[in-house]
């Protein structure tokens, strides 16, 4: 059996199972592939084909296949994340060292900062930064990456969280860059800041009731929105105009949760930001329209 056609293989046996993707990946095919080329210590990016062409992959040993259905079993079995299992999770195309002290970064911001959306909105290069709920401190490290001379603070409730950050900040060489503040919300905040991005709780509680295994291992704390999902931002959104500077902007990750941040606040200005996949989870209001709406 080759390497493609025992991640074929694989991929059956995950879908079978009910394994629920998501977190790295959005089918069991990238899955298996994922966990596969983990074992055997290949790139994620490699071509599968190609490799599956020549010796040592065109026809894989009794003992590598073994120790390969070992690894999806226990995917199967213990309903483990990949991310978790490999220590490791991908966001625009950085690697990030994941545990279960944090969620497994998916955010859509990535996506708006890495591709210039906000370059319209945003005439000048930011020089304070903050990251609100930063996590494993992804969104705080692409905007050191993408802004060299700006400073970022990454707040997180959690001081597990953020020794996970710093440990990513290390690996991508912008620690200095960087300040890791524990806080609950914006208690410690400090500003005032030209850029806010804040992918905060927002899952509302029916939802937290019906998520698969695979999303029950991450941290409730980063998930859990409340009853409607608003109660973080409902708590935070009137005060983060205090820490912004003028012509500043705040970039907001809402997920799923457009109703109701607009029956929350149906009289502020803001507006979407698209992404590949999403037109409505993500929005942007800059420092005038929360100032206007909250004073």
């Amino acid at each position: 059996m080759s390497l493609i056609e025992l991640i074929e293989q694989f991929s059956l046996q995950l879908q079978a199972a009910g394994i629920s993707t998501g977190q790295g990946t959005f089918n069991t095919f990238d899955e298996a592939a994922w966990l596969v080329l983990w074992k055997i210590g290949l790139p994620l990016d490699s071509d599968l084909e190609e490799l599956s062409k020549a010796p040592p992959y065109a026809t894989l040993t009794p003992l590598q296949i073994q120790a390969l259905d070992e690894l999806i079993e226990k995917r199967i079995q213990t309903r483990k994340p990949s991310a978790y299992i490999t220590n490791e999770a991908w966001l625009g195309g950085l690697s990030f060292f994941v545990d279960e002290r944090v969620i497994i970064p998916r955010s859509h911001i990535a996506e708006i900062l890495l591709n210039e959306t906000l370059l319209p909105w945003m005439p000048n290069d930011p020089k304070q930064i903050m990251d609100l709920c930063t996590g494993n401190g992804s969104l705080a490290i692409i905007c050191a990456l993408l802004w060299p001379e700006s400073h970022i603070d990454g707040l997180d409730i959690s001081t597990d969280a953020l020794n996970v950050a710093e440990i990513n900040s290390e690996r991508h060489k912008v620690q200095p860059q960087i300040d890791w503040i524990t806080s609950n919300a914006l208690h410690a905040a400090k500003g005032p800041y030209d850029l806010i991005v804040c992918n905060p709780p927002y899952v509302p509680q029916k939802s937290m009731e019906e998520l698969p295994a695979e999303f029950q291992a991450e941290p409730t704390l980063a998930l859990a929105g409340g009853q409607n999902g608003m109660d973080f931002i409902s708590s935070t959104l009137p005060k983060m105009h205090n820490f912004m500077k003028p012509n500043s902007l705040l970039v907001l990750e809402i997920g799923h949760e457009i109703q109701a941040f607009s029956e929350l606040y149906p009289k502020l200005n803001w507006i979407t930001l698209s992404t590949q996949a999403y037109d409505d989870q993500v929005i942007l209001i800059n420092h005038k329209d929360l100032s206007a709406h909250f004073n």
